[in-house]
């Protein structure tokens, strides 16, 4: 199980794994008390039967420039599983995603085996293979690192190379390498990962869309996300939702009022996080009504065709079971009550979403199709 702790030694890994068509990524990173994850481990593993190892980013020292060079060199496939919060550490610290991109994730629910399969799962029916989990839980950042925490590291890796191979050779039988590269363009956009402080109020439920209580919430939203993004700590530790909307409500004037505060933590109620949301009221206070945050129409709204919906939701299993992919990859709950109100902006219906269901779905709104139930199965029937 060899460490990597210095430049030259990645950089001599590096250059290995860059002669072979695919390389395994894995990472091990802790988030519980910071705004940003602190990297801990990165896991790697060349193509085949190549060495697998383990590369220690708190090593003194030690620059993840070669790694990003084997990221940008698009000759090798970057292979993770469930690559989102791997690729936003990628991109926060090093302001690169690795090109070509392969999830097998994304691509395990291409190709039949259910919504969000677990990396377990896939060593089961795939590698045919055990996962000994016992240290998931485990601190990454505490050094030295025992054998146990190096061989479950290693493994996230070591069978990747099988289940990629499997589920690469899978998606050329069936024609769908073209889906997976749609379904990993989200993946690889930068928007993905930037979160904005005056757009963060829209990540905040509420029951009112009242225009003073809305902007009440898009000030107090932009400081906590401010102050956590600079002081980089869980925005949950600035002041939580339900503590938000407290504010948006009670609109404190003074420490006084802060102090009155049921949901507020103790340490919001003075220096410089207090300060931050007292300003933030007052400036919510001074903006004027055709300045308010414009709330975009809501599901409640729209006038959705609950019978309509109801089929939709049986061709979309039809056609998922006809397909072998997971429903949710297909079309969303939300999704099929969009399209059953008649509006159209709808991913569902675009890409090889369209083949698959988003163009039977509009046939169907149109009375063009039909559906019946045959020998226990759902028929689609052209009218």
């Amino acid at each position: 199980m060899r460490t990597l702790t210095t430049t030259e030694a990645l950089a001599d890994f590096c250059a290995e794994a860059r002669k072979g068509p695919y390389v395994t990524i894995d990472t091990e990173f802790l988030r519980e008390r910071t705004y940003y994850a602190k990297l801990c481990l990165v896991q790697l593993a060349i193509a085949g039967d190549g060495e697998a190892v383990l590369m220690d980013p708190l090593a003194d020292g030690l620059s993840m420039e070669p790694l990003y060079e084997l990221f940008r060199d698009t000759s090798v496939v970057k292979v993770f599983h469930a690559a989102r919060q791997d690729l936003e550490i990628f991109f926060v610290e090093g302001k690169v995603f690795p090109e070509p991109l392969f999830d097998t994730q994304v691509a395990a629910m291409v190709c039949g085996f259910g919504e969000q399969v677990g990396y377990e799962t896939l060593v089961r029916k795939i590698a045919k293979a055990q996962l000994d989990k016992t240290s998931r839980f485990t601190d990454w950042s505490r050094r030295p690192l025992s054998d146990a925490q190096k061989n479950y590291a290693l493994a996230d890796v070591t069978h990747l190379r099988v289940i990629y191979e499997f589920l690469a050779e899978k998606l050329e039988e069936n024609g769908r390498s073209k889906w997976l590269v749609e379904e990993l363009s989200a993946l690889t956009d930068s928007e993905t990962y930037i979160v904005r402080p005056d757009e963060a109020w829209r990540r905040v439920k509420t029951r009112t869309n009242s225009g003073k209580f809305m902007a009440h919430v898009r000030e107090l939203a932009r400081f906590r996300e401010g102050y956590a993004q600079s002081n980089n700590v869980p925005r949950s530790r600035v002041f939580k939702d339900d503590a938000l909307l407290e504010l948006a409500s009670t609109k404190p004037k003074n420490p006084g009022d802060l102090g009155r505060s049921r949901l507020l933590l103790r340490e919001a109620r003075k220096g410089a996080i207090a300060d931050g949301i007292l300003s933030a009221v007052k400036t919510a206070g001074e903006i004027k009504p055709e300045d308010y945050p414009k709330v975009e129409s809501t599901g409640q709204k729209m006038q959705v065709d609950p019978a309509l919906a109801d089929l939709l939701r049986v061709l979309l299993k039809a056609k998922s079971e006809s397909a072998g992919v997971a429903q949710k990859l297909i079309a969303t709950a939300a999704e099929l009550d969009r399209i059953a109100a008649g509006l159209r902006d709808v991913r569902a219906l675009n890409g090889w979403r369209a083949e698959v269901f988003g163009d039977d779905a509009l046939r169907l709104c149109e009375g063009e199709l039909g559906l019946a139930a045959k020998a226990g199965r759902v028929e689609v029937i052209r009218l």
